[in-house]
Formats: structure tokens, C-alpha cells, sequence
């Protein structure tokens, strides 16, 4: 086969959203309605949300760094204390840790889930430990039935990052809903995006109150609040409001919300459309030397985010890096996601993290790759995709 006459025209995106004529007249209303800050969209979307996830109250906000961070201060959890993790994850969960003071101890991860190993939490636990953050990779949930075992006996706190996980379910039940708080991104790559954006789901309604206040500045009563329709109501007595915490930026507003509601619309029919790209993606790909993350190591919806290949060392001297060029010149974008957090310069020399603390994060951090996967991609697309593969390991 001629190398030249298989290069496409068009490039294939990584992570394209998949947004229509629903939401460009969604966002017009908006606008058009004069009121485009966090108003009435924003709590409809909430509550749409809340009863998709099934969970008690949802509360939005401008990211899902944010909705960690929040739910971090939420739980009271600061200086001194110590909060459990994935090196196998986004800096935003790492930051958000450090953001309130705490120190973040990791737990390498499962080769075969690629999330945080449930068999070696407690030897990480120490008097200090307040809190852990669980990430569902890719829409794969952590093996939770376990971890909250481990957790009740040691009066340990549950954040669920879930940034990849909205449609994902864990033996029946959406996953954010087994801890305090769960914090779920609509990022412009995501499953569902706002372009910026994000949600936390509690059954705290203590942690709730807290964080519909620390989300705008503190304050007792956000904008709309203050102007309509309460201002317009002559029976409503005045009043002004307070500051009552230390507040912080972070509320959604309707524009975006406006977004998330019609996307929100069609999150099952596109969630079973990468299902079939998923394993349409493994079973071209199977014979390579690949490592594949597994799906369904326990009963679970997997919310298929990302598919992501591990390039086998025991099976070929071929590098990750160098596939990563070789889709590039063949206009296939891919992502890496992640590399292990131990690789980054400001953990390395503040948290004297080195290659040797999480060695199995670190091993497929520098193997990992993520190939395009949303509802547009095709099995056409799939099919050239996989033949340029093969013919890198080929080569």
C-alpha cells in the first residue's frame, strides 16, 4: 500500500464536542433574554441533572476543578491533614488538594483498570488521612464496594472525581453518589460539555448550603436572587445581602447551562454510540501489542470517555511518542491521558514525588494514548485509524 494515497484530507479531531442547531438556538434564547449570568437555566439544568444522576441536590458550577476544591473546604479539610489519590489523573485533582492546604499521598494503580488499587490503600493510612479522592478513568468506576469498607473503618471521607464518568454506574447505582460529594466536568472535550463547566451531587444538604454560598464569593444571595424575581415581588421585604464564608468565583451561568440542558438530551443515544465505537476500536486493534483497559472487571456501566491503548514493552520496542507523530501525519489528533502526576516539575520538587512512587502509573503514563472516540467518529474512520496503527507497528 502506497503510504501517500491513504493520508486523509481532513483531520480527525480528539474529543470533538458534538453541539447543533438544539444548542446554538438554546444559547440564543439566552442572550436574547437579556439575562445571560447564573439565573434560571442554570437551576433548571441543576435540577435536570440531579434527577438524571438520581441523587439528592446538584449544584453547579464553572468546573470540575472547582467542584473539588469545594467540596474539599466543604469537609473542613486543610493544613496538616492528608488526602488519598490517583497518580493516574488530571493536576486538577492533585491542585485542588493542595489548593486548601492538604498533602496529597498517592495509591498506584490497577494495570487492569487503570484506576486507583483498592488493595493498597490502608497501607497509605496514617492518623492524618481525612479524605480520599477516587477518579473513575475513562468512565470506569473504581472497585467502590471495598474501598468504602476500607473508608468506614477509618472514618474516611469519599470525593468522587468523576470527569469521566457521567453515564457510569456501579452495580446499578450512578457513581458520585457513594461519597460526600461527587464532581463531574463538562469540559469542551467531555461526554457532555458547556464548553466550561461542571456539577457537584451531595446528599449533604450541611455541604450544600455551604457551597451554594462559597461558590459565588460568599455571599447569601446571588444576582438573580437580588433582582428578580425577588425585587420585583412588592410583597417580598428588602433585604440586603451578607458575606457569611470566605467565597470564591466559581458559579455557572445560563449561557452555558443552556448548553448542558439540550446536551443533557441525548447523553444515552450518544453514550451507546461510543459503546459500539468502543468495541469496534478492540476488536480491530486486538492482535497488536497493545494492553487494553478492561471494561467490566466488576458489574458496572462503563461510560466509555476515552479508548485508551497501552503500548506492550514486554511485545515491542516501539514508543509511545513515536505513535503519537505517526497519527499526526496521517491527521488522526490523539490525546495522552495521563502522564503519571510524578512526572510534573512543581510535584517533583515540592512533594519530592520521583519515577520510582507510583511505578505502575508511571509505566503506563509514559505508554498511554487516547484515540478520537465521540458520537461523529464512524466506523469508517475507525478502519483508518486502525490500519495506520498497524502498519506503525509494522514499519
Amino acid at each position: 500500500m502506497n503510504n501517500k494515497s491513504i493520508i486523509r484530507r481532513e483531520i480527525i479531531g480528539f474529543g470533538r464536542p458534538d453541539i447543533g442547531n438544539n444548542e446554538i438556538r438554546a444559547v440564543k434564547k439566552v442572550i436574547e433574554s437579556k439575562w445571560i449570568g447564573s439565573g434560571p437555566v442554570t437551576e433548571k439544568f441543576e435540577k435536570m441533572f440531579k434527577k438524571y444522576k438520581k441523587s439528592k441536590i446538584a449544584l453547579s458550577v464553572n468546573s470540575c476543578t472547582a467542584a473539588m476544591h469545594l467540596a474539599l473546604l466543604s469537609l473542613n479539610i486543610g493544613r496538616g491533614d492528608e488526602v488519598i489519590t490517583t497518580p493516574m489523573t488530571f493536576c486538577s485533582t492533585i491542585n485542588s488538594i493542595l489548593l486548601v492546604g492538604a498533602k496529597p499521598v498517592l495509591v498506584d494503580i490497577n494495570l487492569d483498570t487503570l484506576n486507583i488499587d483498592e488493595k493498597k490503600i490502608e497501607k497509605k493510612i496514617t492518623k492524618k488521612t481525612k479524605a480520599i479522592i477516587l477518579v473513575h478513568f475513562g468512565g470506569l468506576p473504581c472497585n467502590l464496594k471495598p474501598i468504602l469498607k476500607i473508608c468506614t473503618k477509618n472514618s474516611i471521607k469519599i470525593i468522587e472525581d468523576c470527569a469521566h464518568a457521567i453515564e457510569t454506574k456501579y452495580y446499578g447505582k450512578h457513581v458520585g453518589n457513594f461519597g460526600e460529594a461527587g464532581c463531574f466536568s463538562f469540559y469542551a472535550t467531555k461526554n457532555l460539555t458547556t464548553g466550561e463547566g461542571g456539577m457537584l451531587i451531595t446528599k449533604n444538604q450541611k455541604i450544600a448550603n455551604r457551597i451554594k454560598i462559597m461558590r459565588l464569593h460568599g455571599m447569601t444571595k446571588d444576582a438573580w436572587k437580588r433582582h428578580l424575581p425577588d425585587a420585583l415581588n412588592q410583597k417580598t421585604k428588602f433585604q440586603h445581602y451578607d458575606v457569611s464564608e470566605l467565597g470564591l468565583k466559581y458559579n455557572m451561568i445560563d449561557i452555558n447551562s443552556s448548553i448542558g440542558i439540550e446536551q443533557l438530551k441525548k447523553i444515552e443515544k450518544n453514550w451507546r454510540i461510543r459503546k459500539n465505537l468502543y468495541a469496534f476500536y478492540k476488536k480491530k486493534l486486538k492482535n497488536l501489542p497493545l494492553l487494553f483497559q478492561n471494561e467490566r472487571p466488576y458489574l458496572v456501566k462503563h461510560g466509555y470517555h476515552l479508548f485508551v491503548i497501552i503500548v506492550d514493552k514486554d511485545k515491542t520496542n516501539k514508543k509511545r511518542d513515536q505513535l503519537v507523530k505517526y497519527l499526526k501525519k496521517y491527521k488522526v489528533a490523539a490525546g495522552i491521558n495521563y502522564r503519571c502526576v510524578t512526572d510534573m516539575s512543581y510535584y517533583r520538587k515540592n512533594l519530592k514525588w520521583t519515577k520510582k512512587t507510583s511505578k505502575i502509573a508511571k509505566y503506563v503514563g509514559d505508554n498511554i494514548l487516547s484515540l478520537p472516540l465521540d458520537p461523529k467518529l464512524t466506523k469508517k474512520d475507525i478502519n483508518y485509524i486502525s490500519t495506520i496503527i498497524k502498519k506503525f507497528f509494522e514499519n
